[in-house]
């Protein structure tokens, strides 16, 4: 499960979360914190990496199931059995590319995994400043720079959108 599955949080947000985090009947995963190797449980960087993003039904399935195999009551971390045992990003490296070669797909990074989930939103139709909070940027300027090459707004596409607003406004 990519750090990008995880509502496009870094690899430090999403190592963070705890499952009290996983609001499964809403879709929701709060980022409340970040995790570092030695210190443990941190602060995010910045007031913008305290977030909400949207699970997915199908990550939601996943998620559930991962709860389950853990077998500890929903207790504990998301991702890795405790503090003292916390996940470590070369594992589900490993993991995701034994399954990517099973599945005869080419592997990505991390980030990479990050920057699909942003791309897949914005295909979606998500708008900027939504995906920008999703994603923890300290401004949807950061956003935009990074991911406005994939967002539509020619300048004929804009007209027909125009055009079919004002056709149901107006009647």
């Amino acid at each position: 499960m990519g750090d990008g599955a995880v509502c496009g949080a870094q690899a430090r947000g999403a190592t963070g979360a705890s499952w009290e985090d996983v609001d499964f009947e809403q879709g929701l995963l709060r980022v409340e914190r970040s995790w570092d190797r030695v210190e443990g449980p941190i602060e995010p960087k910045s007031r913008a990496g305290k977030r909400r993003g949207p699970l997915s039904a199908s990550l939601r399935k996943h998620l559930l199931a991962h709860r389950l195999l853990q077998g500890r009551g929903g207790h504990g971390l998301v991702l890795g059995a405790t503090a003292e045992r916390a996940f470590d990003s070369s594992t589900v490296v490993d993991r995701a590319r034994g399954a990517w070669a099973m599945s005869e797909v080419e592997s990505i990074s991390l980030h990479e995994c990050r920057h699909t989930y942003a791309s897949f939103m914005i295909a979606a139709g998500v708008n900027a400043k939504a995906l920008s909070s999703y994603m923890g940027h300290s401004s949807i300027t950061v956003t935009i720079e990074r991911y406005g090459h994939l967002m539509p707004g020619n300048e004929r596409e804009a007209a027909g959108m125009l055009d079919a607003y004002l056709e149901r406004a107006i009647g």
